[in-house]
This record gives C-alpha cells, sequence and structure tokens, in this order.
C-alpha cells in the first residue's frame, strides 16, 4: 500500500481505477520502471468483478470467473511493480513538482502527486429512474445477477435490458430462478447471435418484447413491476420476486468534469493515443468515448495510455530518446 506523497516526490504515473483498462495501464507503466500508482475506491469497482463468466478473453478458451481474472491482472501488475492505495478520488489539480508541471490527486485524506494521470474509472449501471426502484434496491431491485442470483432459487424473476450484459445474466439467471423474463424495449435482441442463441433455446427464458418499466411495486419486498406496451400503450403487471436492471452504463466521471472535455453522454474523449483535452492527463476503458466496451478492449486501451503517459514523463524529465 502506498503513503502519503512528499512534496518534492510524486509518482511518474497515477492511475485512477482498478479495473482491466487501469490493471493493464499499471502493469504496462510500472514495468517501463515508472514510479507507479494505482487508486481504488468503492466508486470505481469495476463490473468484471461481478461478472459470473467471461468466455471471450483470448487465450482462455474454458472461460473464467470475472473476479478471478481481475485478481490475476492485479498480481500480475504488482509483480511489476505497480503500488496500489484505496480511496475515491475527488479531485485533480494542477501543482508544480519542482521545475515540473504535474498533478496532485486527492482521495479522503490523502494527497498523492503525479507528474501524469490516468484516468480509468470505469461506469456503472444505468438507473432506470422509475417510482419503486431505488426503494426497493437490496430488497428485489439488483443490477448483479453473479451477486444475487442465488437469492431466488425457484422464484421468478425479470431482467430488463437486451444487450449482451442482460442476455448473459438472464442465462445465468436460470441455475436459480424457474422463470426469468427478459423486458425489452425493442422487438429483437442487441445481444450478439450465440447469446441470443442460447436465450431462445432456454426453456425458462420468456420475453415482454416492446414494453419499459412503469413502476416496480411490493410492500416490503418486490412483489411485481408495471409495465407498458410502447406500441399500444397498454398497460400490464408481472409477478416477480426480483428485477434485475442492465440498460447500460454510466461513466465514473463526475470529479473531472471541470478538467478534461467529456462529451454530452458524460464519457471522457481522447485520441487514438488515449490523450485527453489536456496534456499529462490520459484516460482508458469503459469511462472514454468509443463503441466496443470490453474487456480485451479495455487492456488494449490501459496499454496504450500507459505507453502514452511514459513518452510524455520522459520527454518532462528530458529523458526522451
Amino acid at each position: 500500500m502506498a503513503g502519503e506523497s512528499v512534496s518534492n516526490s510524486p509518482y511518474d504515473v497515477v492511475i485512477i481505477g482498478g479495473g482491466p483498462a487501469g490493471l493493464t495501464a499499471g502493469m504496462y507503466a510500472a514495468r517501463a520502471n515508472l514510479r507507479t500508482l494505482a487508486i481504488a475506491g468503492d466508486s470505481t469497482v469495476s463490473q468484471v468483478t461481478v461478472t459470473d463468466l467471461i468466455e471471450n478473453y483470448p487465450g482462455i478458451s474454458e472461460g473464467i470467473n470475472g473476479y478471478d481474472l481481475a485478481e490475476r491482472f492485479k498480481a500480475q501488475a504488482v509483480q511489476f511493480g505497480l503500488e496500489t492505495a484505496s480511496g475515491d478520488v475527488t479531485e485533480v489539480t494542477g501543482k508544480r513538482w519542482g521545475d515540473k508541471d504535474g498533478w496532485e490527486i486527492a482521495a479522503g485524506e490523502m494527497r498523492y502527486g503525479a507528474l501524469a494521470v490516468i484516468i480509468a474509472t470505469g461506469a456503472n449501471w444505468r438507473r432506470l429512474g422509475v417510482p419503486g426502484e431505488e426503494r426497493f434496491i437490496g430488497k428485489g431491485v439488483s443490477f448483479c445477477a453473479t451477486c444475487d442470483g442465488p437469492f431466488y432459487k425457484n422464484r421468478e424473476v425479470a431482467v430488463v435490458g437486451g444487450g449482451d450484459t442482460a442476455i448473459q445474466e438472464a442465462l445465468y439467471l436460470t441455475r436459480f430462478a424457474k422463470k426469468v423474463t427478459v423486458i425489452h424495449r425493442r422487438d429483437r435482441l442487441r445481444a450478439t447471435a450465440i447469446l441470443q442463441k442460447r436465450a431462445f433455446a432456454s426453456e425458462k427464458i420468456a420475453f415482454a418484447w416492446d414494453s419499459v418499466v412503469e413502476s416496480i411495486d411490493g410492500l416490503d419486498l418486490v412483489q411485481e413491476v408495471r409495465l407498458k406496451d410502447i406500441k399500444t400503450g397498454a398497460l400490464s403487471k408481472l409477478s416477480v420476486n426480483g428485477i434485475f436492471v442492465f440498460v447500460g452504463l454510466t461513466p465514473n466521471t463526475a470529479p473531472f468534469r471541470e478538467l478534461v472535455h467529456i462529451d454530452a453522454g458524460g464519457y471522457i474523449t481522447t485520441d487514438a493515443h488515449m490523450q485527453t483535452s489536456v496534456p499529462g492527463i490520459f484516460a482508458c476503458g469503459d469511462c472514454i468515448a468509443k463503441r466496443l466496451r470490453q474487456v480485451v478492449t479495455a487492456c488494449g486501451d490501459g496499454a496504450t495510455a500507459a505507453f502514452s503517459a511514459q513518452l510524455y514523463v520522459e520527454e518532462l524529465k528530458g529523458e526522451a530518446y
């Protein structure tokens, strides 16, 4: 674990986030002999750690649990010298370190210095924003089938969403629930073909097409969801014991809104080298504006960000070649 930086000894690189992108960046930066720190907190918990099965990561044909893969990433990065610290970063401000421009990162009561910063804070599950959702979180509303699926053995649940994550989690829930109803606002899924094939073949999975959730209702626990058919406007009720929401992501970029350019969706914009709008600040993974968000693309982003940061720091120190 790292301690508070002294005023005349900043890290070469500080990485904010501890998911696949951040840990890959940490591994590459530390392996390049840069003094590197990765800070991870509750607000940057990686989505990969609550993924039951990752079967499309190259070289692991048998598939792997997301948490186990993340632990492998961390062990490998630490092996090369990456330092780690816990805390939620609230601010990054410019600061002069001797004769060099750099940054100060605030995480709780701790302050860390850096010549370059890599933002790899990922994203959290987007909320539906309907009545009952917040009230029943932990009481039937969940954003993690791996975490909460076992609580619904022989019960009926709903999954909201039609992408890869929603369908993968619906398939996982069939291990426990007697019925899983996938609620999707369109008349076809967006998930990849192989996941669709598995879902349509499952006797436990049903579909509520062209439907959106209007409210989540119950007494102490979730008992039903009210649905609206977006084509006809008809309302209906679906009796369930739990509802799992997978309708996209909200990037964890709030602390950086005044620091770097962020698009209308809240994502940090970068160039192909993971450089943000501010020299010395790089970003990678699910918090940046891009088309594909997968573990393998996050790793590629992280490696690119680390190399760009390395070149930046070497230039700053007069060590470029």
